[in-house]
This record gives C-alpha cells, structure tokens and sequence, in this order.
C-alpha cells in the first residue's frame, strides 16, 4: 500500500473514531452499552460481508480461526469497559484516560512484532499524549479538599479499557497481517454482535433493545457507521505499516470530540485545552511526516 493511501487511512481513523465515540457515549446513555455495541457489530458485519467473500476460505485455517477468535474475545470485552466508561464519565475525561493504549500498542508491537521506532518517531508521540491531556486537565478538575474526590466518574473504568484497547489495536495488526484487514473488522464485528444478542435475549432485553434501535435509529446508524468506518481505516493502515506509527496518529481522535462540545454541546474550553488540541493536531501531523 502506497504511503499516501496509509496517511489517508490514518487521519480517516483518527476523524471517524472522534466522531464515533462522541456518538457512542449519546447512544450508551439512550439505550445502553449492550445494545449499543450489538448495533455497531450488527451494522459493521453486514456492511462488510460482500467485501470479505473472496477471503471466506481464509476461516478454513484453524490458525486463522483461533486468531480472530481471540479478537472477538478482546473485543468483546474491551469494548463493553469503554462504553460503561463512557456512560459513566465525562467524554473528555474518558478519552484521555484511554489515551493509555498508545503506550501499550506500541510495547506490544514491539513484543509481537519487534517493530523499532525512530527517534524522532518517540520524540513526537511525547507531544501528541501530553496534547491531549492538556485537552482534558480543565474538564476533570475540581476544587476539593480531598484529592481522592477529584477522581472523575468512569476513571478506573477507563483506565481497562485502555488496556483492552491496546490489546485490540495489537490483535488487530496480528489479523490484518495473518489472515486479511477486511477479515480483521468482519469477524469481531459479528461474533461481538452475536454475543451481546445472547446476553440480552438471556436478560430479557431484546425485544426493548429492538424497540430503542426504532426510537434511536439515526443515532445508532451514525455511531454504527462512523465506528465501523474507523476501524476499517485502521486495520488498512495496519496491513502495510508501523502498530505504533499508525496508532500514534490515531491517538489525536479526542480532539474531534472536544470541537463537537464546543459545537453541539455549548460546552466551555479553556485556553490550555485549545493549547493541547493545537499542540496534538500538529504533532500528529509531524509524525505522519515520518513514514515518507
């Protein structure tokens, strides 16, 4: 894959998944995390279906099979933490917070893959983390005479999710490289969505998830395509280039969630988290200037 088309897929991952997530925390707090993930693996699994039917054959291999299962596992699991994350906690507290998994991606790319980043290339992740935490410092903090009290809702919670998170993006350029980048978004997607369809049926909730997919429809579309899009634009940007390189760029998708609550939500921004937008906007530019 040309180096344009992977800068392309990268930047496309980093906007979807701004956009996404912004949606997802709407719809976790309308209808749910269950349902909400169910929908998002409903949607991305059929979408991608025709496209992954030259490549049914590659799910005969019991390395493959075992492969994406794990995936799917992960993904599960990561996912549902990310989302409780967010249904519980501020979004521009949760995002940051999940920032974590840069630095996990990028210690197992080099555990499972021994990929050796640049100088530079570390040198310029440093700008993009501390970007983006300068995003988020104003909305976490609170006057408080015990410091404990200042911990924000979702916190912990999001500290998992980050650890799912990058296990995901690594089992991600695992399956994208084994088996296939359409593969690696089609499998997780439709086990993930099978699993949450059980746990609700077993629940009692499917008829009322159903019901809020009716209620929320153009919610639940818009967080199911923008989610399913960017992780399309992922594993692509995975198939042909550096875990951490390609994450790092990505890590600058919060900033699209704080220009959204700027926007939409009327929320007030103070001066050092234009800063950090600015700083994690230009750093990840710099760094995609990298793999030229």
């Amino acid at each position: 894959m040309a180096f344009e088309l992977v800068l392309f897929a990268a930047f496309g991952a980093m906007l979807c998944w701004g956009i996404g997530d912004f949606l997802i925390q709407r719809a976790v707090r309308k209808v749910g995390d269950l349902e909400a993930l169910a929908f998002i693996g409903l949607f991305g699994g059929i979408v991608v279906f025709p496209f992954i039917l030259g490549d049914i054959e590659l799910l005969f291999s019991f390395e493959n099979i075992l492969v994406l299962l794990l995936l799917a596992v992960i993904t599960f699991f990561g996912a549902i933490f990310t989302f409780e994350a967010y249904k519980r906690g501020k979004i521009s507290v949760t995002e940051v917070i999940i920032e974590l998994e840069l630095p996990v991606t990028i210690s197992l790319g080099f555990i499972f893959f021994k990929e050796v980043l640049t100088f530079w290339q570390i040198l310029l992740m440093i700008p993009v983390f501390v970007g983006i935490i300068l995003m988020a410092v104003g909305a976490a903090s609170k006057k408080s005479e015990n410091p404990f009290k200042r911990i924000e809702k979702g916190v912990f919670l999001a500290i998992i999710a980050a650890l799912g998170m990058g296990l995901i993006n690594s089992f991600t350029a695992l399956s994208t490289r084994q088996v296939s980048p359409l593969m690696a978004i089609w499998f997780p997607f439709l086990a993930t969505a099978i699993m949450c369809f059980v746990v609700l049926y077993k629940q009692g909730k499917l008829r009322n998830a159903f019901n809020n997919l009716k209620k929320f429809k153009l919610l639940i579309f818009g967080m199911s395509l923008f989610d399913t899009l960017a992780w399309l634009f992922y594993a692509f940007a995975l198939s042909s280039a550096n875990i951490g390189v390609i994450t790092a760029i990505t890590e600058s998708y919060p900033v699209i969630g704080v220009i959204l609550g700027v926007l939409v939500n009327k929320e007030k921004i103070t001066f050092h988290q234009y800063v950090g937008a600015i700083l994690a906007i230009i750093a990840s530019t710099l760094l995609a200037m990298t793999l030229l």
